[in-house]
């Protein structure tokens, strides 16, 4: 008889579902652990568990009722394993035992994972149990299987609390920069345009090239504060990001670009792309940028892959691939700034940092890279809803 034919399974299953609905209530991986350790302990009756959290490659133990074991500690070696094999480990015997001469049975560690990402391990020690068959690990697996959604909710709302945070500061500073600039600086402007404009009436020869340069220059900047101002107010008046489809903007956007720019070619199916991502209403002006500028800053007939890379449980990175003269190495860490941008670029040099404003304040990231074809390859990350 199979573990799921057995006549308690059903209710084992209950049981675990109900602790599920408790855990995606939970507000912190602290309050993930304390519960699946309790769930541990009163369906299993395991007195010698431990909760430990995988985040960036590191380990630590963060909840444990295992007297050899402390809060913020290293796990053993078998949830080390476990994490990295991404599979149910048993051990017996000796080996069971964090020390030499523990009095251990038994070992069973399951990761919790979503996907292919493990999030956290379960691991349990007995002193009674050495075989740690089907009617222990497939419920184990199951708990495991709802502590690793309750860490992903968890770790999707603080990613997406960050970028509400970094939107305010962002406001911030831009509403102190465009006083900045378009008031005190551009009325300074104003007066040196004007002054120089009065000079250039009342002297002649050289003196009034000189006068006319200063003020050419002055409404130069002049004109550049505008533009920058018109950048802010634009990225000042984003809303908090919220869900929405990436398939549908990127083949909006594609369509646009398509019909906008002949020389430009764009591989793209919007079947890879059946995600929810965090964005606002300028998303579509992130893609457009990129897509766009293959088309101006390239001469001739432009062929552009679009595709997604690295799609995780919670960020999927969309790239754009082009075939043209691609960007300088000694550019690439720098085009992202405002007003940076290549010697024979026609552009003003907003473009790309407009890009990089707007993708962070949706809580994601830009880069650029040599494409496959020699051309530039833009990768903007999102967040996953």
């Amino acid at each position: 008889m199979s573990f799921e034919e057995q006549q308690d399974f059903a209710r084992q299953v209950a049981d675990l579902n109900k602790y599920g609905q408790e855990l995606n209530r939970c507000e912190s991986v602290d309050e993930v652990a304390s519960l699946t350790l309790e769930a541990m302990s009163l369906l299993f009756g395991f007195s010698s568990s431990t909760f430990v959290e995988v985040r960036e490659d590191d380990l630590l133990v963060v909840h444990s009722t295992n007297p050899t074991l402390a809060q913020g500690e290293q796990p053993s070696d078998l949830a080390r394993r476990a994490r990295e094999a991404n599979e149910t480990l048993v051990e017996r015997g000796a080996e069971a035992g964090i020390t030499a001469d523990s009095d251990v049975a038994g070992a069973l560690a399951v990761p919790a994972r979503m996907g292919d990402e493990v999030t956290a391990v379960l691991v349990t020690r007995s002193q009674t149990v050495e075989e740690f068959g089907d009617e222990y690990v497939k419920p184990m697996e199951i708990l495991a299987t709802h502590a690793a959604t309750a860490i992903s909710n968890i770790r999707s709302r603080e990613r997406l609390e960050r970028a509400h945070r970094d939107l305010e500061r962002r406001k911030e500073m831009i509403e102190m920069y465009d006083r900045l600039l378009r008031h005190d600086l551009g009325n300074d402007l104003q007066v040196i345009a004007g002054f120089a404009d009065a000079v250039a009436g009342e002297v002649d020869g050289q003196t009034a090239e000189y006068a006319g340069k200063i003020q050419r220059a002055a409404e130069s900047a002049g004109d550049l504060i505008e533009r920058v101002g018109d950048l802010v107010s634009t990225l000042e008046a984003q809303d908090n990001p919220e869900p929405r489809d990436l398939a549908s903007v990127l083949g909006d956007t594609v369509r646009d670009v398509r019909d906008n720019y002949e020389s430009l070619s764009v591989d793209f199916e919007a079947s890879d792309f059946d995600y929810q991502v965090y964005g606002g209403d300028l998303l579509d002006s992130v893609f457009t940028n990129i897509m766009s500028n293959a088309a101006v800053h390239n001469d001739g007939e432009v062929s552009m892959r679009v595709y997604p890379a690295e799609v995780g449980p919670d960020e999927v990175t969309v790239c754009f691939a082009d075939d043209g003269a691609g960007i300088s190495p000694d550019l690439r860490e720098d085009i992202f700034e405002m007003g940076v941008k290549g010697q024979e670029s026609p552009g003003t040099g907003f473009g790309l940092g407009f890009v990089r404003a707007l993708t962070e304040s949706y809580g994601g990231n830009v880069s650029v890279a040599e494409s496959d074809g020699g051309g530039a390859e833009f990768r903007v990350t999102l967040e996953r809803v």
